[in-house]
């Protein structure tokens, strides 16, 4: 791997955790996001679905967090990426799907991760958060 690559990944995965932390808190629209995915190179669509399925098993899902993200993600039960997200324990390997399933991969992914994430951030980081991630709105206002 050439150190362009090297850079190349370490910004895109960047782009990635500030775009999924915007939509998680509502910063950011669902389908601003799928626009932004929707533009990388397949590539960088494995690399940033690999990313958003690591965000959301850190943040410990669930299958009742699976179902209530397939819902938000406006995304068919039946299809290969809600059926997955909704197994218990969850199944991850979002980047081997066939690359006209990654759209819909990225949507059920970022919506599961807000499901999720919104929680944790309303128990276990509630009044005591040290997590950057959690603190955009914060960090935004700052930086006005």
């Amino acid at each position: 791997m050439t150190e362009t690559n090297h850079d190349d990944d370490r910004a895109l995965r960047g782009e990635t955790e500030r775009i999924v932390n915007e939509i998680a808190q509502e910063l950011r629209t669902l389908d601003s996001g799928t626009t932004w995915f929707s533009g990388l190179s397949l590539r960088q669509r494995k690399k940033a679905l690999q990313e958003v399925a690591k965000y959301a098993m850190q943040a410990h899902i669930t299958a009742a967090d699976g179902r209530a993200g397939v819902a938000r993600a406006g995304v068919k039960p039946t299809a290969n990426p809600s059926v997955m997200i909704c197994m218990d324990p969850p199944r991850y390997g979002f980047s081997g799907l066939p690359a006209g399933e990654h759209v819909t991969a990225f949507r059920v992914l970022v919506s599961v991760f807000a499901v999720a994430d919104t929680r944790r951030r309303q128990t276990h980081c509630k009044n005591a958060c040290g997590h950057s991630w959690h603190n955009l709105q914060a960090l935004t206002q700052q930086q006005l």
